[in-house]
């Protein structure tokens, strides 16, 4: 049996805490450092986040994105520097600020032999002014497994439920860690349509993501973390326009891999510098240089001299993966 997820129109919109009418930022943060010992794992960072914003925070594991957002929940205490969250200190009301924030957990957080709709009304009876737990059944998809235990739910469920238990407190700022983590497409679709309803009914959203097309297709602003440093920030369109004196005119994705070190070889007498060919993942290519139609010709030759079939070619767009890789590079983290 299919699921359910026709809930039409939700009103996200927040009713709870009495917070001072001061910033349009949802979220400041000034200069913070957080250290454990020796180690720094996030290292003097600044950013702003306005009201009703869709914040991508990326990195690679072990980047400093959980210890900032931890921060920002008011979970760990900076060693130094200043965060702000709806105007409140979090290192010193860490329970007002929780009163305002909603936050989706990748664990999912609830208790083994509960039921779903158990959990909920749960939940809601710690809030003054709750979502109705039933509403958020049908908004969720999650209706037929109502009566469901939480260990019995698979990992797209466990997923969803989480979910419903950020928004039950109708928060002002929500931190999402991994939505779509083991979700099915459909499942995908939905939270996809929640972000973009949570950001029209001006609920601050701060998403932590490993997909690169989520981020790029849901964030209003995206910040790049590695080492605990911000690399990079700003719009989806601002972080993929074209590199300094370059441009990743051509992306290509075939249906058996290249060789790229042969590509190269055969495409140098196209450009006048040297060829600068990525593979961002598997069985897709980006090379960096102005497109013309006999470099198209050029490139469509070399690749059918390798026998490849090329089964997607575009000019002009350079996807936020792309971004990321450039930036953080493509070795492994432990």
């Amino acid at each position: 049996m299919t699921t359910d997820f026709s809930a039409s129109s939700p009103d996200f919109r927040a009713t709870t805490g009495n917070l001072e009418a001061a910033s349009t930022f949802a979220i400041e943060v000034r200069n913070v450092v957080k250290k454990f010992g020796p180690k720094t794992a996030v290292d003097g960072i600044s950013f702003n986040v306005k009201r009703g914003e869709v914040l991508a925070l990326l990195g690679p594991n072990g980047a400093g994105k959980t210890t900032t957002i931890e921060m920002c929940e008011g979970f760990t205490t900076p060693t130094s520097g200043d965060i702000r969250i709806l105007g409140i200190n979090p290192a010193t009301d860490p329970d007002r600020v929780r009163q305002n924030i909603g936050i989706m957990l990748q664990g999912g957080g609830s208790y083994s032999g509960i039921r779903v709709l158990e959990m909920l009304k749960l939940a809601a009876s710690y809030n003054d002014s709750p979502h109705d737990p039933e509403w958020l059944l049908d908004v969720v998809g999650l209706r037929e497994q109502r009566k469901t235990t939480y260990r019995r739910l698979s990992g797209g469920q466990q997923q969803r439920l989480s979910l419903a238990l950020a928004l039950i407190s109708r928060p002002h700022i929500v931190f999402l860690d991994e939505p779509t983590a083991g979700m099915d497409a459909q499942s995908r679709n939905m939270v996809w349509d929640l972000i973009n309803d949570l950001r029209r009914d001006g609920v601050t959203v701060v998403l932590t993501t490993h997909l690169m097309d989520e981020a790029e297709s849901l964030a209003d602003h995206v910040i790049i973390v590695a080492n605990g440093q911000i690399l990079a920030q700003g719009t989806p369109a601002e972080l993929t326009a074209q590199r300094e004196n370059k441009i990743a005119t051509v992306s290509i994705e075939t249906t058996t891999p290249l060789d790229t070190v042969q590509l190269g070889h055969d495409l140098a007498d196209s450009f006048v510098d040297a060829v600068d060919i990525r593979s961002p993942r598997p069985l897709n290519y980006s090379i960096y240089a102005d497109a013309s139609p006999q470099v198209l010709a050029n490139i469509a030759g070399a690749i059918a001299r390798q026998n490849v079939l090329i089964r997607t070619l575009d000019t002009g767009h350079r996807s936020l993966e792309d971004v990321f890789l450039d930036i953080t590079g493509k070795e492994l983290r432990s």
